[in-house]
Order: C-alpha cells, then structure tokens, then sequence
C-alpha cells in the first residue's frame, strides 16, 4: 500500500531539516519504508483540499489507503506501532519510548517554539529585549533536567526509539541559538541521531526538494 506525505514545496528553513515532515521522512526511513512526498505551497496549504487532510492548514499529512493523518507526534506513532524498528519489544519499554516521545512534543519543543517566535516573529518588538532572557531561561531549565536525566547514557532509554526520534527532532531547532551547546550531552546525543543513516537519507531527501529549481510557472 502506498503511503503519502505532504512537504513544504519551499520549506522557511531553506532544507535545514527543521520543517516536520523531515521528523515523519526519517520515521519510515527507520522502518525501512518506501513513501511518496507531494509538495505543497503556502497557499494550497489554506485551500479546501489540503484542509480536508489537516483542518489547520499545516503539513506534514500522512495518507495510507483510507487513512489519513496529522500530526507528527501521532503519525510517528502510527509508524512504529505498525513497523519493527521504532518501538522495543517489551511493553514496558514500550510504554516508555511513548512517555518520551510525549514528553518531546509537550514538554520540550513548546519553550523551543517560544524561543524561536521571540527570535524571529517579534524580532522587531518592543518588549523582545526583556523577553528574550525569559525565555531562553526556560528553555535551559528543561535542558538541564533532561540533560540530568540522559546522563552518559547514548539513548534516553537504553535503545534508540520513537521517543528519541522526536526528541532530536525537537532540539534540532535549538542549534542556531547556541543553547545546546551548553549541555555538552545533549549535543552528542543529538549528533549521534543526526548520524544514524535513516536520519541521513531522510534529511538529503528534503534537502534535494529544498535545493531543486522550482518548475517553471
């Protein structure tokens, strides 16, 4: 069965690896499945069509035979509930790569957003001055309690899992600020995800789009 996801036809970041779908790219990559990409602009992404696949006019969508998902936390999900490779064999294990990868995506990634909109979308505001410190101070004070946590360990639960895909995803976007570089741990550990080859091949994939001459008219 084919599966489908949708990508930023041009992605803000320039092909960075930081849009989304790179998160659901490098999940089948692990699996080892095979995948289509149909790109999208900003604005088919706020027209009916789209809409009918993701209701906040966001990517990536997922599409398998009759369904369709959004989301990347429950679109990771659905891959390593389905496919080896993702998720440990036992349940406990189990339960705890989702408690990671929850964690990522509540816990982690929202003061990382709010860093980022601070950064660039009120770059020119005010109160950003004041703001900033703020924020990057609550960004540090999760770093530190998962850094403590992580310790001199390679993965946050002894193997590579779902739950360590979304969190490398997720600190990925810290590495323009420099915060990461504070927690010298956390580096590694994010470059040890960055080296997996699944991680490899789904970042040049999005990379090549992001590079390639768009089509004429």
């Amino acid at each position: 069965m084919t599966i489908a996801i949708t990508a930023f036809e041009r992605s803000p970041d320039g092909g960075k690896g930081l849009a989304r779908d790179t998160r659901v790219r490098w999940a089948l990559e692990e699996v080892g499945l095979p995948y289509e990409v149909r790109l999208v602009s900003f604005r088919a992404m706020k027209e009916a069509a789209h809409l009918a696949l993701n209701p906040f006019g966001q990517i990536p969508t997922y599409e398998e035979g009759d369904l369709t998902l959004f989301e990347t936390g429950a679109i990771v999900l659905h891959i390593a509930e389905c496919h080896p490779g993702l998720f440990p064999a036992d349940a406990s294990a189990r339960a705890r790569a989702i408690t990671w990868m929850f964690a990522a995506v509540n816990t982690v990634e929202p003061p990382i957003l709010e860093l980022v909109t601070v950064k660039l979308v009120e770059s020119d505001k005010p109160w950003k001055a004041d703001r900033l410190p703020l924020v990057e101070d609550r960004v540090r004070a999760r770093l530190s309690q998962l850094a403590a946590r992580l310790g001199d360990g390679d993965w946050l639960d002894g193997v590579f899992s779902a739950g360590d895909l979304l969190m490398v995803s997720v600190l990925l976007r810290l590495r323009p600020s420099g915060l990461l570089d504070e927690f010298p741990n956390l580096a590694a550990y994010v470059a040890r995800g960055e080296a997996r080859p699944a991680y490899q091949r789904a970042f040049a994939a999005q990379l090549a789009i992001n590079t390639a001459p768009l089509p004429a008219g």
